[in-house]
Order: C-alpha cells, then structure tokens, then sequence
C-alpha cells in the first residue's frame, strides 16, 4: 500500500529508537537447502497493508502453493512505520528479516546504498523489459548495476467520494460533474466549503489532513528532494503551499481528524464520516476491505490537477535468508504481469508494469463496488502526465512527519508551531540538523 505509503506514525517513533515487532525469521527448521529446489520450505514475507491479500483472501499466496507443492507461505503484517524501521533493524544485525520483504517506494531509496544486504535481481534472470526505467531506477544503485527490489504495484490519484452525502448536500453525485468541481486543488476546498453548508451532522468533506497534503504535492516532480539528492523542504514553495492550503481547510472544519490507518479511521469508513478521500489506486482494497457496507455508495473521480502518484512498492530478498532461491522464485511469480492484473481486479492495486495497461483485464475494468467507475482507465490517465517524482532517504519519514504534525493541527495545535517543529524532526532524521 500497497503501499502508503501508506500509515502514519508518529514522528518519534520513526525517528526515535528501532521497535522490533515479532515476525518470523527467513530459513528456520526443516527449510529448504539451496541446492534442492524440490525440498519442503516455508517462505515468510513481511508487508504493510493490503500489497498481495486481503485478511479474508489470500488467493494469490494459494495459487503459488499449488504450483508448488512443497511451498508453504507465511505472510506477516505490520504498521508501515515499523515493518521498515524492523527491516532496517535486522539488516543491521545481520539476521531475523524475512525471506522476502516488501519496501515502500518513498522507503526504497533508504536502502538502495545497502546492496550488499539484498540479493541483486540482476543477477537472477529477470525480464526487467515489463517496467519503466525511472520504475527500476528507484530500486537500483546509481550505475545501475545493482536492483535491490521488483516493483508491485503503482499508486496514481484519484478521488473517491460518497455519492449519498453529496446528494444529501446538493452536490452534483456523476463522475464526471463531480470531476469538474475540483480542476485544482484551490478549487477542491472551496467545494469543501459548499459542502459544508449542507452536509450532513457530523460528516467532514475529507478524513485527514495528512492526506489532503500528500494529494496536493502528488503532481510535482521536486518536492523533499531534488534531483541532486538535496533535501530542499524548507526551501520548497510547493511544500508550504500544499501546508497552508491544507491548515486553510482544517481551520475550516473540512478535515475529520481520523488518522490513517486506525480503529477511527475505519470506523469513519463505515460511518460516512467524510465525504472524500484522496484515493490511490490501492485505496480500493482498503474501502473495500473495511467498510463492506458501504458498497455501492461510493464512487471515483478525477484527483484535482488531474494527475498524480501516491504509493508503489518493491519485492526484495534479503542476502541473509536461508531460503534466498526459492523467494527468488516466489518474488518473480508474484510481480509478474499475470498476478498484478488479479491482483488489481481483486485489491485495486494498480500494475506497475506498463504494458498491462492496455489488456481488457485492466483497460475495461470497472470497480463494482465503487458504483461500477471505470477505475482501469482513470488511473492510467492519472499516471499519464505525472511526473516521475525525485525521492531521496528519508521521504517515508518526511511525510509521515507532516502527517503527523498536521494531526496535531486538527487537534488545535498551532499551525506555524507545527510547521516549525516538523522541519527541526525533518532535518533531525535526514541529519543536517
């Protein structure tokens, strides 16, 4: 969440002390020895959020044991900000990752100068033909020699909106009338103010602000890093922009103060407690998994600005498992063409590899639960004239901070005070201050 990134946590936390959660190492027992291909093995992979099953169905994870009957897969779920602080934790000490592990594409770029830990996918036969080279380059050392991951999915941006609250509003509920609201982000606010006016009681217009400025900065090229690998927030017009717009908004009552990611933000969900959210392509799976009762009610729109990426991630394989061969196989399998189209059809996270795009499976496909929108075409256009955006280190923690300063916002707190101290935890982590 796929990739959002794709939860939020605490500034301390991410910049503070490693928190080790349990998991199960690579290679324990009676596990496969590389020189046997056919002996018993147990493959673990470590992810954050809904990347290759739901919680009810892990179908993708089935069909592979199948195939390979002497496989059996153990996935293990975690919070985004400590699934990769663990990862970074066990590659340090040299033991207790995973035999795959899955790495945000805001997080990858923290771990490409530790090729060494990573078994280098260069290496092992793989068609990197499916994906683009700014895709690839994320995940791979500067000359190229080196690619630590397989990229899953990728994000795009839409806006996913409850039709019965805009109705209840006045609003206009079609895809397209509602798409033309909101041509800018400016102009989604002023929308929200509308809304408002007639909304119904206790229903906010969106549920975090973390996520409105996320969406804000997702169609633009520079914005916590430039492309000389410079951390340039506090120098960055576009990320003080998105920050006003977005307090603008929360000053006005727009925002519902939900966390992402939490009890409360589910429960938001499922109690129409907010009318729109920036939506991603895996954002699907998530409504789809937590708020069941909301089908129908929900459909998708164009993101303000009309383009955008949020989210994305990468396959990797620790050198240190015991079990290194076959999570090759098994990281290959799952980012092949053929499982990101099921696993768009079924979750929502959305192929990375290009040439998808255009097979009926993707092109023609329409999300039943959002009210049948046309999702396999909207968020290719999203993508079309999106930026490749420039990540650098510390990107994750650099947006889970904002997130996590403008949740203090909503509380109350002093949008200037927040500002401030954000960029003081910003250059702290990226270790400048």
């Amino acid at each position: 969440m796929r990739r959002a990134g794709r939860t939020r946590a605490a500034a301390g936390l991410l910049i503070g002390g490693l928190v080790l959660t349990a998991c199960s190492g690579g290679g324990d027992g009676d596990q496969q020895t590389q020189g046997d291909p056919n002996a018993p093995v147990t493959l673990t992979i470590n992810v954050f959020g809904d990347n290759f099953s739901l919680p009810s169905d892990r179908s993708v994870y089935d069909e592979y044991e199948k195939l390979n009957p002497n496989v059996t897969i153990v996935e293990n779920r975690s919070d985004f900000g400590a699934h990769h602080q663990n990862l970074q934790a066990r590659l340090t000490a040299g033991t207790g990752t995973a035999d795959l592990e899955l790495i945000e594409v805001g997080q990858v770029a923290g771990y490409v100068g530790q090729t060494e830990k990573f078994i280098n996918f260069k290496d092992q036969g793989v068609d990197t033909s499916a994906w683009t080279d700014s895709t690839l380059a994320r995940a791979s050392n500067p000359d190229k020699t080196a690619l630590i991951g397989l990229p899953t999915d990728i994000g795009g941006l839409a806006m996913c909106y409850r039709t019965d609250l805009f109705e209840q509003a006045g609003l206009p509920t079609a895809r397209d009338e509602v798409s033309k609201l909101w041509p800018t982000w400016d102009a989604y606010v002023a929308t929200g103010q509308k809304f408002l006016d007639k909304a119904p009681a206790k229903t906010k217009w969106f549920d975090a602000g973390g996520h409105t400025f996320t969406g804000i900065l997702g169609n633009e090229q520079e914005t916590f890093y430039n492309a000389n690998g410079d951390l340039i927030v506090a120098q960055n017009p576009k990320v003080k922009d998105a920050w006003n717009l977005t307090v603008q908004a929360i000053k006005n009552g727009q925002s519902a103060a939900l966390p992402e990611f939490t009890p409360e933000w589910n429960t938001g969900f499922q109690q129409g407690q907010f009318a729109t959210i920036t939506c991603p392509a895996w954002m699907m799976g998530y409504i789809k998994s937590n708020a069941k009762d909301t089908e129908g009610k929900w459909d998708i729109a164009q993101i303000p600005g009309g383009s955008g990426n949020w989210g994305g991630s990468y396959v990797s394989v620790p050198a240190s498992g015991k079990n290194t061969a076959a999570a090759v196989e098994l990281a290959k399998w799952l980012t092949a063409p053929e499982q990101a189209v099921k696993l768009f059809q079924k979750i929502g996270n959305f192929p990375s590899q290009k040439a998808t795009w255009e097979q009926p499976e993707v092109k023609d496909f329409k999300a039943e639960f959002f009210n049948d929108a046309p999702a396999g075409t909207i968020f290719p256009a999203s993508l079309a004239n999106a930026p490749v955006q420039v990540a650098g280190p510390q990107s994750g923690v650099i947006g889970n901070t904002f997130a996590t300063a403008l949740n203090g916002v909503e509380q109350g707190g002093n949008p200037d005070e927040a500002w401030d101290k954000a960029l003081t935890d910003i250059e702290a982590a990226a270790g400048t201050g």
